[in-house]
C-alpha cells in the first residue's frame, strides 16, 4: 500500500481565526468554495455543520462519467478549524483538515490569521493510480488557490462594502431574494449566507418546510406578506430566460416575466408599513440599445427588443420609488462564468480552437465578472450613495473581437475563425441581434463611490473563472 501525500495551502486572511471559523460554518460556504470551472453537485446536504455529518458530492471524472465522494465531519475545534474524511470516494484515503491559526509570519493577531488547508491523500489502484500523481497535485493546487482567493476576497468585501451601523460597526441585515437559484442568485444567496446575513428566497412553488423560503406569484400578483416582513433590502432577480427563440410567445414571456415579477414586488413593498430601505432590481446593459459610443448610466434608452425590455423592466419598480424606498436598477453586463451563462456556452468551441468573433466583431462587449455582480449588489444595498440606475459592468471596455483573441489566449488557443452575421440570422432569426449588437458600459456610479474591482480586465476574469490566475 502506498503512503499518504501531503498537500498544505497557507494565506493571509483579514479577520480573526474566530470570525474565519463562523464564515466556514455558516450555510453556503460550500457554493462559494466550489470551484466555478468544475461541475460539482451536492448531492446530499447534512445540514448544519457538526461532527458526524456526512455530506456527498458528486464530482466529474472523465467526460460525462462521475463519481460520488462521501465524507464525513470527524472534528471540530470550535473558533479553530474541524476536519473532514472521506468514507467513500476517488481517492484511496482523503483526510482534510481546515485550520485557522494565529501567525507571526501573518502578522496573527485579533483581526488578522492565516488559513490553512492541510490534506493527507492516497490515490487509489496503487501502484497503478501514481501514474495519476503529477496532475492531482496540480488540480490540487488550482483548487486551492481559488478557494483561498475566494475567501480572501469575500471576506474583504465584507470588511470594505458591508452595512455600519451608527458607530461605525458591522451590522447583520435580513435581506429577501426573487431567483436565487439563478446563475448570479445561486452565488449572491451563499456570500450573503456566508458573511453573518439572514436571506429570505422568495420561490414560485411550495416552500420547502422548516426553510428560508417564502411563496410568491409574480402572475397572480401575490406576495406571502411574511416574505417582506422587517426585511432591510429586497433583491430582484427573477426573469425568463433571453436564452429562447424570439418569436412571438418567447418575446412575451421574456417582457411579461419581468414587467408582472419587478410589478409585484415593488406594489408589495410599497403596501408596506415599514417596508425595506432598498430595492435592487436587475436590468441589464441592453437598456442601451446597439451603439458604438461608451454609455454612461446617464445615457438615454436605445432602441430594439432588449431596449424595450430593460425599459419597461425598470419603469415596473416606480411603485416603491413612489412610496420612498431606495430604488437600485442594476443593469448587468454579460456574466461571465464557466458555471453558466455565455462563457460556459464557448467554452467548449474556444477549447477546440475553432473560436472566433461574432459578426464582424467590432461591436462593443460588456462584461463583468460573477464576483463584481454579487460585489456591485452588495455595495449597492449598503450604500445609501447609489440609487437609481448603475452598470454592473466591468472597467476594461473591449469589441467582440477583443474578448475572443483574450479568451482563446488565456485557453491557449487561436481565435480567428469568425461567425458570419448571416448564419447567426438565419440560425437565431431575431435573437441573432443579441449577439451582433452590443454597447460599450462604463461602471460610472461604481467608480465614483469606490469600488474595488475583483476583476478589474478581461483577462483578470477569464483567469479568475478558469482557475488560471
Amino acid at each position: 500500500m502506498a503512503s499518504t501525500t501531503r498537500f498544505e495551502q497557507r494565506s493571509p486572511m483579514p479577520v480573526s481565526a474566530a470570525e474565519l471559523f463562523a464564515w466556514h460554518m455558516r450555510p453556503k460556504a460550500f457554493v462559494r468554495l466550489t470551484p466555478p470551472w468544475q461541475d460539482v453537485r451536492l448531492e446530499v446536504d447534512p445540514g448544519p455543520m457538526r461532527v458526524g455529518a456526512e455530506p456527498i458530492i458528486s464530482v466529474p471524472i472523465v467526460g460525462p462519467f462521475r463519481k460520488r465522494w462521501h465524507a464525513r465531519i470527524t472534528e471540530i475545534d470550535e473558533g479553530a478549524g474541524f476536519v473532514d474524511e472521506q468514507v467513500s470516494g476517488p481517492f484511496g484515503s482523503w483526510r482534510h483538515a481546515h485550520r485557522f491559526e494565529a501567525d507571526s509570519s501573518v502578522g496573527g493577531t485579533e483581526d488578522r490569521c492565516a488559513l490553512v488547508d492541510r490534506v493527507d491523500y492516497r490515490l487509489p489502484f496503487y501502484p497503478f493510480g501514481q501514474v495519476a500523481a503529477g496532475p492531482i497535485r496540480r488540480d490540487l493546487e488550482r483548487l486551492f488557490a481559488h478557494r483561498h482567493r475566494r475567501t480572501l476576497s469575500d471576506l474583504r468585501r465584507h470588511l470594505d462594502d458591508g452595512p455600519r451601523d451608527a458607530e461605525g460597526r458591522p451590522r447583520s441585515l435580513r435581506v429577501a431574494i426573487t431567483g436565487a437559484s439563478g446563475l448570479v442568485g445561486t452565488q449572491l444567496e451563499a456570500f450573503l449566507f456566508t458573511g453573518g446575513h439572514e436571506v429570505r428566497r422568495l420561490v414560485r412553488r411550495e416552500p420547502a418546510p422548516g426553510s428560508n423560503e417564502f411563496c410568491w406569484d409574480p402572475a397572480a400578483g401575490t406576495v406571502d406578506p411574511a416574505a417582506l416582513e422587517g426585511v432591510d433590502a429586497v433583491v430582484h432577480l427573477a426573469g425568463s430566460t433571453v436564452n429562447q427563440r424570439w418569436d412571438a410567445a418567447g418575446k412575451a414571456s421574456i417582457l411579461n416575466s419581468r414587467v408582472q415579477g419587478t410589478t409585484t414586488i415593488a406594489e408589495a413593498i410599497a403596501a408596506m408599513d415599514t417596508p425595506p430601505a432598498v430595492l435592487v432590481s436587475a436590468s441589464g446593459t441592453g437598456y442601451y440599445g446597439h451603439r458604438d459610443a461608451i454609455v454612461g448610466e446617464d445615457a438615454p434608452q436605445g432602441e430594439g427588443f432588449l431596449a424595450e425590455v430593460a425599459g419597461a423592466w425598470e419603469a415596473s419598480t416606480a411603485a416603491a420609488s413612489e412610496a420612498g424606498v431606495r430604488v437600485v436598477r442594476a443593469r448587468l453586463a454579460v456574466v461571465l462564468t464557466p458555471a453558466g451563462g455565455a462563457l460556459e456556452q464557448m467554452l467548449g468551441v474556444f477549447r477546440m480552437g475553432l473560436g472566433g468573433p461574432l459578426g464582424g466583431g467590432q461591436q462593443g462587449f460588456s462584461w463583468v465578472s460573477l464576483d463584481d455582480a454579487i460585489g456591485g449588489m452588495y455595495r449597492a444595498i449598503s450604500d445609501d450613495q447609489i440609487r437609481g440606475a448603475i452598470n454592473l459592468a466591468g472597467p476594461e471596455m473591449v469589441t467582440q473581437r477583443e474578448f475572443a483573441k483574450t479568451l482563446g489566449s488565456v485557453l491557449g488557443r487561436p481565435a480567428f475563425f469568425p461567425v458570419p452575421a448571416g448564419l447567426l440570422r438565419a440560425a437565431l432569426g431575431e435573437m441573432s441581434a443579441a449577439l451582433l449588437e452590443g454597447v460599450r458600459a462604463t461602471p460610472d456610479t461604481l467608480t465614483r463611490v469606490g469600488y474595488r474591482f475583483e476583476a478589474p480586465t478581461l483577462r483578470d476574469c477569464l483567469r479568475q473563472g478558469l482557475g488560471l490566475a
